[in-house]
C-alpha cells in the first residue's frame, strides 16, 4: 500500500509490484486514520512522508515491511517497527549525485554572494560590492559532519573546488576514511570550517545538532548548508545567528516545518537561500526512487530481507 507520495509518480514502483501478484493500493494521505482504514490488512507500506509512529503501527497487524522513498527514515519509530517485527527500508543511493551536488551548489552560491548579488541587480543595481567582497572558494575550508555516501562524494566534489576539506564522522572506520579530507573532532570541524555542511540522518540523538553553542563556535562569516533534515537545526539559533552578523548566510533545502507557513522567518530572511527540498531531484532520480522502493518489497518477498533495511531483524 502507498500512502503519500507528493509530486513523485509512483506508477513504475506500483506496476513492478503488480507483476509480482501485489495487491496495490493508495491512500495519498499523512493522517493516521486513513492510513489505518485503507492498510489495516497491508503487508508491506510503501511510505512517503507520513509520519509511522508505535500506536498507527500497532493498528496495522499484518505489516512486515515498510519502504520510505527516501534515504531517510525518521518518518518511521524503528524501535516500535523492530518490535513489531516489522522490516524499515530506505533508498540510500537514488540521488548521492544529486544531493552532494546540491550541497556545493549551495555553498558556491553562498560563498560568491551570488544571492545577493543576483537581489541587487534585479532591484537595479549594477555596481562592485567592494566593502565586503567574497573570498576566494581556495582560500576556503570545506568542512562536513556527516561522511556517508552523500558526505563521501560531497567531499570529492568540494575537493576539487575549495582549499581545504575536513569532515567529521566518527561511524568511518580509519581504514574506510577518504583520501584528501582530514579527520576531526566535531569541535575542530565546526571551528574550523567556513561552509558546514550537514550530512547526518535524522535520529534523537541528531536533532537540534546545530543548537545555538555549536553555530557560536563556527568562524565569524561562515556559512551553513543544510541538504539532509530540517530538524537538525534549531532555525531560532540560526536566525539569531544570522542576525546577529556571526553567520554570513544559509542554505537550507529543508527546514523544520515542511511546507513553510509563509511568515516563516527563513522565508523573509535576506541571507538565506532556500529551496524547496529538491537535492534529490533529477529526472534520473524521479525514475529511480520509486523503482528502487518497489525493489526493497519485491527482494524482501524473495529472500526474507529488503535490499537497505535500517536494522536488521533476529
Amino acid at each position: 500500500m502507498y500512502t503519500n507520495w507528493d509530486e513523485i509518480d509512483i506508477a513504475p514502483g506500483a506496476r513492478a509490484l503488480e507483476v509480482a501478484g501485489w495487491e496495490v493500493r493508495t491512500v495519498g494521505s499523512t493522517e493516521p486514520d486513513a492510513i489505518a482504514r485503507v492498510a489495516a490488512d497491508a503487508t508491506a507500506l510503501c511510505l512517503g512522508y507520513a509520519p509511522l509512529g508505535r500506536e498507527l503501527l500497532g493498528r496495522l497487524g499484518r505489516l512486515r515491511i515498510v519502504a520510505t522513498l527516501s534515504a531517510g527514515y525518521d518518518m518511521v519509530d524503528v524501535d516500535a517497527a523492530t518490535e513489531h517485527g516489522v522490516w524499515v527500508a530506505t533508498i540510500p543511493d537514488a540521488a548521492v549525485d544529486e544531493v552532494a551536488g546540491h550541497a556545493l551548489a549551495m555553498a558556491l552560491a553562498l560563498s560568491r554572494h551570488l544571492p545577493w548579488a543576483d537581489r541587487a541587480v534585479r532591484a537595479g543595481s549594477w555596481r562592485l560590492e567592494v566593502a565586503s567582497p567574497p573570498r576566494a572558494p581556495s582560500t576556503l575550508t570545506f568542512g562536513l559532519l556527516g561522511l556517508g555516501r552523500i558526505g563521501r562524494r560531497a567531499a570529492d566534489l568540494a575537493r576539487g573546488v575549495f582549499g581545504h576539506v575536513i569532515a567529521h564522522d566518527p561511524h568511518v572506520p580509519a581504514d574506510q576514511w577518504p583520501a584528501g579530507v582530514r579527520r576531526l573532532s566535531r569541535d575542530d570541524l565546526v571551528g574550523r570550517a567556513d561552509v558546514l555542511s550537514l550530512h547526518l540522518p535524522l535520529t534523537p540523538e541528531s536533532k537540534g545538532i546545530v543548537d545555538a553553542k555549536l553555530l557560536a563556535r563556527m568562524p565569524a562569516g561562515a556559512f551553513l548548508v543544510n541538504v539532509s533534515r530540517g530538524g537538525l537545526v534549531d532555525h531560532d539559533a540560526l536566525l539569531a545567528a544570522l542576525e546577529s552578523g556571526h553567520l554570513a548566510g544559509a542554505g537550507l533545502d529543508v527546514l523544520d516545518v515542511e511546507p513553510p507557513p509563509a511568515d516563516h522567518p527563513a522565508i523573509r530572511h535576506p541571507r538565506v537561500l532556500l529551496t524547496p527540498h529538491t537535492a534529490f531531484l533529477s529526472d534520473r532520480s524521479l525514475d529511480l526512487y520509486p523503482r528502487r522502493q518497489a525493489e526493497n518489497v519485491l527482494v524482501w518477498q524473495r529472500t526474507g530481507r529488503p535490499l537497505s533495511p535500517v536494522r536488521e531483524l533476529s
